[in-house]
């Protein structure tokens, strides 16, 4: 079966010569793929693909788009709800992948808040979707199990985020070094739950290491 690509997804950037990286962007719940536009800008290289990815659902807590429900959310059923959907959301990554003909070590996955969660959920795959992952005011569902091999991660947290406290990233982060993963942390002061020009900065940073 062929994988699937929503036709919703926003190709921010094509590559204007021949591709060697393919950078989907994953925006939070109720909001949509064109509010990643001005990051993707941002992030274009000739030799790069950029992707902002539409979450598949309509969300339920009013406008824009969803990879799973956050009504009644706990810590419980968050897990269920992003097992539930996982499928669908590797499927994503593995259409675009296809369609531009580069694979997971030329991938590279962002995402803020549950763009971010459903990116670094991924991560725990037998096999890594992507070779670099930056979450954005993102979490884990639960704490990792192993750290995916050859996978540089990112976490770029806002020190006075309410949604999802900065306390998630740095405690991951901790949790990934104890399994043998070499995670960087940026917590903003200042900042809450969203992105601002110090964020794209170190996107752009993970994105293009020197």
């Amino acid at each position: 079966m062929e994988p699937l690509m929503n036709t919703d997804d926003l190709i921010v950037h094509p590559p204007s010569e021949a591709a060697l990286e393919l950078v989907l962007l994953f925006h939070g719940v109720g909001a949509s793929p064109e509010g990643l536009v001005p990051l993707g800008q941002a992030l274009a290289r000739p030799d790069r693909w950029v992707v902002s990815v539409r979450s598949p659902f309509p969300s339920d807590m009013g406008g824009g788009w969803q990879w799973f429900s956050v009504r009644g959310i706990d810590e419980a059923n968050r897990v269920e709800r992003i097992a539930a959907v996982m499928p669908r959301f590797v499927q994503t990554v593995q259409a675009w992948q296809a369609r531009t003909g580069l694979d997971a070590t030329a991938t590279a996955l962002a995402g803020f808040s549950q763009g971010a969660i459903m990116a670094l959920e991924s991560m725990q795959q037998a096999v890594p979707l992507a070779s670099r992952v930056v979450s954005m005011a993102g979490r884990f569902a639960e704490p990792p199990r192993v750290a995916p091999a050859g996978v540089s991660l990112h976490f770029i947290h806002g020190a006075q985020d309410m949604v999802i406290p900065a306390a998630h990233s740095v405690s991951v982060a901790e949790r990934l070094r104890a399994l043998g993963a070499s995670p960087t942390v940026d917590v903003l002061p200042g900042l809450g739950h969203g992105i601002d020009e110090r964020v794209l900065a170190l996107l752009t940073r993970a994105l293009d290491p020197a």
